[in-house]
């Protein structure tokens, strides 16, 4: 495995930032830009996203977190906290129950299992045989809010650029490991964690997201509240990780 691609700045704790399939570390730039003052920030991008290699075939989330230790092997952090969205939950997840090198976790729109099997199935193929194309428009539209989207066009086409960059092949290999992701018989994690859902979010509702457990927290926005509710996540992550803004 090559190391993935990432952005490291600040100085203090280690906290790790991953992100949602179809995305890149981009999606942090307001949450890292806050609390590099008072911490080490390290976004990382999964496989295939953003500047990190492709790896063909299917993946499973055992494979997606032993590429974020390896990188951060690379870097000597041995112990961190973990802030992870939607696919970057799932992974922060599977960090904080299979290794004992998280601190705390913090989970952002995600849940200890999304959807049904088929139908990230349905998406492995697709993307796998058709490119990310077909998808981009649907998931730009779970992303965001309807009335954030009809305000904000030029973030909204930023963040079209950035699921139509991802390669098909990148997703498929993502989505496979979604379909067999299922926490539910044991969804609470051993360490603090903090839940943050987007009011609006309808691949993960805040009903769902809070099955994590942990301290709760609703937000404005859908999916992807980092860009709709910058301000209020990072405030969250700054008060569960007591990082000094």
């Amino acid at each position: 495995m090559s190391i993935l691609h990432h952005v490291r700045y600040g100085s203090g704790q280690p906290i790790v930032f991953l992100g949602s399939i179809a995305s890149t570390l981009e999606m942090w730039e307001p949450q890292l830009n806050g609390l590099s003052a008072g911490a080490e920030v390290i976004a990382i991008d999964h496989r295939g996203h953003g500047g990190s290699p492709v790896i063909p075939g299917p993946c499973t989330l055992a494979d997606l977190a032993a590429d974020v230790l390896e990188t951060l092997d690379h870097l000597d952090i041995k112990r961190f906290s973990v802030v992870g969205l939607s696919l970057g939950g799932a992974v922060a997840q599977h960090l904080a129950t299979h290794t004992d090198r998280v601190e705390r976790a913090a989970l952002l729109c995600t849940a200890p299992k999304f959807g049904q099997r088929s139908t990230w199935l349905e998406r492995e193929e697709l993307t796998r045989t058709q490119g990310i194309g077909p998808m981009v428009e649907a998931i730009l539209g779970l992303w965001l809010s309807e009335a954030f989207t009809a305000q904000n066009p030029a973030t909204v086409d930023r963040m079209r650029r950035m699921i139509a960059s991802t390669p098909g092949e990148a997703y498929a290999a993502c989505a496979a490991a979604l379909a067999e992701f299922d926490r539910t018989d044991s969804p609470t994690l051993p360490v603090p964690t903090l839940t943050i859902a987007g009011a609006e979010d309808r691949s993960t509702p805040p009903a769902t997201v809070a099955q994590l457990g942990g301290e709760h927290v609703v937000v404005p926005g859908a999916h992807v509240p980092t860009v709709e509710s910058p301000e209020a996540i990072t405030h969250a992550l700054s008060h569960f990780l007591e990082v000094s803004l």
